[in-house]
């Protein structure tokens, strides 16, 4: 391996393009160290430590979109604006007929779209930026006195100012993540969501060591060395089954028509299909944990502010209460349903069988035992309900997983969710994506690939 791992520094095309990539990366994370200038640190540092309410809807956010909202740095949106305008257009794309014609253009029907989402995600910037800078910074008074006006509230040109530096900011990671796209190597908007998730990593070790002791039993409050032991072994675990799932496939036996041509006979090969287990990726835990978002902030925020005594106040403390993440069974139940439910959406969404099917007429291909058209649609989408099913199970798990570990062994919440949960899925989605990239780039120059034995 350390072999293989030394010829890539011997590419010099190679060696640039992952040098390139890793300054990218860094510049990534120097913006995440720089404040908007208009923040009272003592205010920012209290309301950072809180737990519930806001805190817990912002640390969720920043597994997903690779931003450090608490903080409120100039990168503090981070690249979910970008993320939430491509969503917004592949799911136009499946009902908008000029989307979907688009979408089959080709190279240039993806630039095109491309460039709409670049406009959406700078208005995205825009009101997401203003609503969090009202609904937060100025709702937890985090402004400092010398930018507050008689009202003590931020002075509306200095909110102008924060809302374009904050849109600025994600512009500028969207453009990081093309660069990457164009001159580095990888899915550059992946791995700068990745960056945010591993760069959490150092600080839930140091967690996980504080609440540790190394003897045998462990005393009150602290993990044991045993309990250690038994997660580092759980994780190993949970890394190789996300591997095994996300790389399973179905594979589909196809074979091609023959053609004669004089006294030549061409085609009648076989080869195969490969449908993957695990079709809608990360994009249900996504879905789903950013849906049950709104009841967990709107009901822990409205016992704030509600007095514990009367009906009013029981009820709201109630519902805060069964969809908070830790504690609510009612959370993680609905948490699971999601899951299932969005798996099928988004395999709905981006596998067509009916297409499919109409490619494979096309091109002179068949799947053995179906004919071409109809039954061949109606079987691939038999098959793809059946493998979706077990993929979201697996999603399932992998979700709930982190909650599992949390209660179990009375471990932190941010150093449980290494085991599962988004966090987890894209960091292995996007090393394989980058590892196949390298390969590729070995196997063209007839060196041996990262993968291959």
């Amino acid at each position: 391996m350390w072999e293989k791992i030394s010829v890539i520094w011997k590419i010099p095309e190679l060696r640039t393009k992952i040098g390139l990539t890793l300054l990218m990366l860094a510049i990534y994370r120097v913006g995440f160290q720089i404040q908007v200038p208009i923040l009272d640190q003592e205010q920012v540092k209290r309301v950072t430590n809180q737990a519930g309410g806001v805190a817990d809807m912002f640390k969720t956010v920043a597994m997903l979109s690779a931003s450090q909202l608490q903080d409120v740095t100039i990168f503090g949106l981070g690249i979910m604006p970008y993320i939430s305008a491509s969503i917004i257009f592949q799911l136009l794309g499946s009902v908008y007929p000029p989307l979907e014609q688009l979408q089959k253009e080709g190279e240039a029907g993806r630039k095109k779209i491309n460039e709409y989402t670049r406009y959406a995600t700078f208005f995205l910037c825009l009101l997401q930026s203003w609503f969090y800078i009202a609904s937060y910074v100025e709702a937890q008074g985090m402004v400092a006195a010398d930018f507050q006006n008689s009202a003590g509230n931020l002075i509306w040109y200095w909110k102008i100012a924060t809302v374009l530096t904050m849109t600025g900011g994600t512009i500028f990671l969207m453009w990081l993540g093309e660069q990457i796209d164009e001159f580095g190597i990888g899915n550059g908007i992946s791995l700068l969501i990745m960056a945010g998730i591993l760069a959490r990593m150092p600080i839930a070790g140091w967690q996980l060591l504080q609440s540790a002791t190394f003897e045998v039993s462990g005393t009150r409050g602290k993990l044991g060395i045993e309990a250690l032991i038994a997660l580092a072994a759980m994780f190993v675990a949970v890394v190789a089954g996300v591997v095994f799932i996300t790389l399973g496939q179905r594979r589909i036996t196809m074979q091609s028509a023959k053609h004669v041509r004089g006294r030549r006979v061409f085609g009648g090969t076989k080869n195969y299909m490969p449908l993957k287990v695990n079709q809608a990726g990360v994009m249900p835990i996504i879905f789903a944990s950013s849906l049950l978002l709104f009841p967990m902030f709107i009901f822990s925020n409205l016992a704030k502010v509600s007095s514990s005594e009367g009906w009013w106040g029981r009820t709201v403390g109630f519902f805060a209460e069964i969809f908070s993440r830790e504690h609510g069974y009612v959370y993680n139940i609905c948490y699971l349903v999601l899951i299932y439910f969005f798996c099928y959406f988004w395999t709905a969404i981006t596998f067509n069988p009916k297409d499919m099917a109409d490619n494979l007429k096309n091109f002179g291909s068949f799947i053995p035992g179906y004919r071409p058209g109809k039954r061949t649609a109606d079987y691939l989408e038999k098959v793809m309900v059946r493998i979706t099913y077990v993929g979201a199970g697996f999603l399932a798990l992998v979700a709930i997983l982190p909650t599992i570990v949390s209660k179990a062994l009375n471990v932190d919440y941010n150093v449980a969710s290494f085991y599962g949960g988004t966090s987890l899925l894209i960091a292995v989605s996007v090393a394989f994506d980058l590892v196949q990239k390298i390969d590729s780039h070995l196997v063209m120059r007839n060196y041996t690939g990262l993968l291959e034995k």
